[in-house]
């Protein structure tokens, strides 16, 4: 049946995020691995995957501001326009983060790390899912990041519920992490 979940891998993705589930994707650099935010099950075992602790924190990705704003006011920020301007594209902002924000989320910070991708795949997933998605490399804590469906098959397979099997974007290295209060690029 067209527009069945069965045979977008979009709508697949996102209906198993938003049952908890874990999935890995393509993004500019490498593969992300994604779920839902607001699920703090999900996040927790996505971070067992990559043997991160979750005082670190987690990025998140949105489709456009609107979405960036359910977590971060943009408004109270000098620097609104330069991290608008900088956005679709491979650069993660570290914003003051709502007080809504869930620790699991935000870790022990008071900001939290987002970007609207510049990737079409990683938009796409998170206009599907109607709600920022969690964005960390498919990879395990301090390893080389995975760059192919074949390697996260190979890798983490055992442990995801789904792999988008697609090709990353052409950047040569992982995002850009900027501080947007202090404009200091911390990667």
């Amino acid at each position: 049946m067209s527009g069945s979940t069965e045979h977008d891998p979009i709508q697949l993705a996102a209906a198993i995020m938003r049952d908890g589930g874990v999935v890995a994707y393509p993004t500019e650099y490498c593969f992300g691995l994604g779920c839902d935010p607001r699920n703090q099950a999900a996040v927790m075992r996505l971070l067992a995957i990559k043997h991160r602790q979750p005082e670190q924190g987690v990025i998140l990705i949105a489709a456009n501001t609107q979405q960036v704003e359910c977590y971060a006011d943009l408004d109270a920020l000098i620097s609104k326009q330069q991290i608008l301007d900088s956005w679709p594209g491979p650069n993660t902002w570290l914003l003051p983060a709502r007080s809504s924000v869930p620790n699991w989320v935000k870790g022990r910070h008071t900001s939290i790390a987002m970007r609207i991708p510049g990737h079409d795949l990683s938009l796409k997933l998170c206009q599907e899912f109607g709600f920022p998605i969690v964005s960390t490399s498919a990879n395990r804590h301090g390893s080389p990041a995975l760059l192919s469906a074949d390697a996260v098959l190979h890798e983490l397979g055992a442990e995801l519920d789904y792999i988008i099997d697609a090709p990353v974007g052409g950047a040569t290295a992982a995002s850009t992490i900027r501080d947007a209060i202090s404009g200091q690029i911390l990667r």
